[in-house]
């Protein structure tokens, strides 16, 4: 899309934001443009910082619960069952 435009089409896109905005106006615009992006790439990182938490919690939670239902079936067993013998094997 941006692939075909040349140099002159750029230069007549500034001129006609120049005539718009004005020369005094472009160093606003310039910057709130920059600060706009900066905050964009800030919030991008903080939601994948938040979903890497998400997933980092959601695999402790479900890590925890295996281990207590094993704990928890090897209590039930009566001593000297056949599943309990296969299971320490």
């Amino acid at each position: 899309m941006f692939g075909s435009l040349g140099f002159t089409e750029l230069i007549l896109i500034l001129m006609i934001v120049l005539i718009i905005f004005g020369a005094g106006k472009l160093p606003q615009l310039g910057e709130g443009l920059g600060k706009a992006i900066k905050g964009f790439k800030k919030s991008v990182h903080e939601a994948d910082a938040i979903e890497a938490e998400a997933q980092a919690a959601a695999q402790q939670a479900t890590s925890p619960q295996a281990v207590t239902s094993t704990q928890n079936a090897s209590l039930t067993q009566p001593a000297g069952s056949p599943a309990q013998s296969a299971q320490q094997s």
